[in-house]
């Protein structure tokens, strides 16, 4: 018996040095090990290459796969990160180099074996498809792990580098389109996860797909794309879906145009610029867009065509947004919100209809435009697409939707007030755009910006649990967690409203959405 014990206490003491040496996997292109965490007994691999660089001739193809390497790969650092200017003060990140070579992803895994396989994520940042790397810090994957489940980031190609159509693009491609090349890169980074995860622990058919803001639309992407059925069971929408899209015909004049500015004659000239020189182009004042098209291989349809018919993928689905994307100010400018300045703006902006806007976004008093104000720049600005894309998702999938609104405002900066000092009355408290990342995958600590409170951590436990909940089972509900009733075609419709008290709550402002609805599709 004493020395069963013995035993027993061994290897519990042993136990973290163990985990430590399983660190090194073996995928399909070779092995690679990873760095352990003794204090969470977590492994993570950073900068494990799931395609070929996309340089040289692949620059503006289809991701390819990744090429073989001989001995153990040390995957124990970010990899570079994308090509882009520095757009967005909050983007905190953990590589140190910036390349067109930047098709990588990061796992985090729990270090000690597993009788069962664990369900998987798959991240995807956001950024405005310009911006964002998987090496950001509000995104690591180390929380959720410790809950169990095998976390992915990827990086993927951004701006003109990501989505570039041209022409000569479409007629050397075997599918007959161009553009979209970021989006084939996350799917790509899913077919690498369906070959490669299980070495990690992870079940290679229970994967969610996740994101924010661009995040957000890439998971609606993904859902509507006829290339990635079958690669994941669930999706998670924060604050993104897509509405009616640009053709590949404009896509293409759009890059042509953008080819004579750089007084590039053909695509090997454009090839033959330097990923520095692109990008300087790309990013003059005027600034080219480059978005998402219909081309006919990614994107079949139009999104609403594609969830009209039920196209869709069948998958379980939670979406939302928060409750103040955008401050008044993206719709009132700099003028005082008060009453007249507001009706006015209303008139200039909406003519014949001002009536009815007047009706669901009232402005009676200063507080109250503010509030309407606010309502109406963040439903133009993310709020309408997301609406229709959860609601369309209900109608036909046939699968549970789980909507929300995150209402948690993020606490002053460490170190500051919240006393405003501006001519403009400060916007009224709510949760702005991206301000509930860091709650969702449990990384408040490392965001040293704002002075958390106990209140935010308790919020970020309820939401990090529903998370971790629907990734586990395609269900947020659990034990310690308010119940949430998901929505689908014919059924009352809830959201649940994430806060300090967080609670489920009926829908109150169809009348709004169905109205923005009918000017959207006019």
């Amino acid at each position: 018996m004493k020395s069963i014990i013995a035993f027993l206490t061994a290897l519990v003491f042993f136990a973290p040095a163990f985990a430590q040496q399983n660190s090194q996997v073996t995928i399909s292109n070779g092995q690679l090990t990873g760095i352990y965490n003794p204090s969470t007994g977590i492994n993570s691999y950073k900068g494990i290459p799931y395609a070929l660089p996309p340089v040289g001739n692949l620059r503006w193809k289809e991701p390819q796969p990744p090429a073989n390497w001989n001995g153990v790969l040390k995957a124990d650092h970010f990899s570079h990160m994308p090509m882009q200017k520095h757009i967005f003060s909050d983007m905190i990140f953990r590589a140190d180099t910036m390349s067109e070579d930047c098709l990588y992803l990061n796992v985090w895994a729990p270090a000690t074996p597993s009788e069962t396989k664990r369900p998987v994520l798959v991240y995807f940042y956001g950024g405005g498809f310009v911006a964002g790397d998987g090496s950001e810090s509000r995104y690591d994957g180390e929380s959720l792990a410790q809950k169990g489940i095998v976390t992915v980031t990827i990086s993927y190609r951004l701006g003109i580098f990501g989505f570039f159509a041209h022409p000569e693009l479409t007629k050397e491609s075997p599918h007959n389109a161009s553009g979209n090349y970021g989006l084939l890169d996350q799917h790509a980074a899913l077919l690498w996860v369906k070959a490669n995860i299980a070495a990690f622990g992870g079940d290679p058919e229970k994967v969610t797909i996740a994101g924010e803001s661009a995040g957000s639309f890439s998971v609606c992407a993904q859902v509507l794309s006829p290339l990635s059925k079958g690669l994941f069971s669930g999706a998670i929408g924060e604050s993104g879906g897509f509405g009616k899209m640009s053709t590949l015909t404009n896509g293409e004049s759009s890059g042509a145009a953008f080819a004579k500015t750089a007084g590039a004659g053909s695509l090997a000239e454009l090839r033959a610029l330097t990923a520095s020189q692109l990008l300087d182009l790309a990013s003059k004042p005027g600034a080219w867009r480059f978005p998402n098209l219909i081309d006919g291989y990614f994107f079949t349809k139009q999104p609403i065509e594609t969830l009209e018919a039920g196209e869709e993928m069948h998958v379980p689905v939670m979406v939302g947004w928060n409750s103040a994307e955008v401050p008044y100010q993206a719709f009132t400018g700099g003028d005082m919100p008060t009453p007249e300045n507001y009706a006015k703006k209303i008139k200039e902006r909406y003519g014949a209809d001002s009536t009815m806007v007047l009706k669901l976004f009232p402005g009676n008093t200063q507080d109250e435009v503010i509030k309407s104000a606010t309502a109406l720049a963040s439903d133009n600005f993310i709020v309408y697409g997301t609406w229709k894309w959860a609601d369309m998702q209900a109608k036909t999938s046939g699968k549970p939707v789980y909507r929300y609104i995150f209402s948690c405002p993020r606490p002053p900066e460490v170190g500051k007030t919240t006393e405003n000092t501006g001519k403009l009355p400060a916007p009224m408290v709510g949760a702005s755009h991206a301000s509930e990342i860091e709650f969702a995958l449990g990384n408040l600590s490392s965001n040293k910006t704002y002075a958390w409170t106990p209140d935010d951590y308790k919020v970020s436990a309820t939401m990090e649990e529903y998370f971790a909940n629907f990734i586990k089972t395609g269900n947020p509900n659990g034990k310690i967690v308010p119940k949430w009733k998901p929505n689908s075609k014919g059924s009352p419709v809830y959201y649940m409203n994430i806060d300090v008290n967080t609670q489920l709550e009926p829908e109150t402002d169809a009348d709004r959405f169905l109205f923005l609805d009918k000017l959207n599709t006019r």
